[in-house]
């Protein structure tokens, strides 16, 4: 009987000590809760790629930098009609929700990436639309941008939001979307 509780217990400390490393004991009235490591890609659910381009001032701007904040990655062009007719409903939907409170995300930010090859067209579009946010990138090589390539992106205005830890929970939103995707995180 002895030798029957001594293998008990050793095969439980072998089955504790395998376990150890996968998942995370809380108590022994909780079931072990499972670490998982979020992929990184671009489907709803994958942790976003970071990055990192320069802005007007040659600055360099890396995503990763909003990290706690809800986060619209933005492709669009100066050049680009349909973008630059969707750019009052992103500046709308900064104005409105830049200082709210979300879920997983203290705040909402935009991050512009530009697939401009002209600077100054690129400013002077930044400026009429009124994009004030802080953050905008471009690298001046048109539809070989850097970071739309990461993105995949073959067509503009195309976009990405993130939550506050990185993880893409919605794509192309545009016009009324955008705000109804971020009135669901609302706190």
């Amino acid at each position: 009987m002895k030798l029957f509780k001594l293998t008990i217990t050793a095969l439980a400390c072998c089955f504790f000590l395998s376990c150890k490393n996968k998942q995370e004991i809380t108590s022994k009235n909780e079931p072990p809760q499972i670490k998982v490591d979020v992929v990184e890609g671009l489907n709803l659910g994958n942790k976003a790629p970071d990055f990192i381009q320069n802005g007007i001032n040659g600055e360099a701007l890396k995503l990763s930098s909003l990290k706690g904040k809800l986060v619209l990655i933005d492709f669009w062009a100066s050049w680009c009609g349909p973008c630059r007719r969707e750019n009052p409903a992103v500046v709308a939907a900064y104005n409105k929700y830049h200082l709210s409170n979300f879920k997983n995300g203290k705040t909402f930010d935009i991050f512009s990436v530009s697939l401009d090859q002209n600077k100054d067209a690129w400013i002077k579009a930044i400026e009429t639309d009124g994009l004030i946010w802080k953050n905008h990138v471009c690298d001046f090589l048109g539809w070989n941008n850097e970071v739309a390539q990461k993105y995949g992106v073959n067509g503009i205005p195309t976009n990405f939001l993130i939550n506050g830890d990185g993880i893409i929970i919605g794509k192309s939103l545009r016009g009324e979307d955008l705000q109804k995707a971020l009135d669901a995180y609302l706190k």
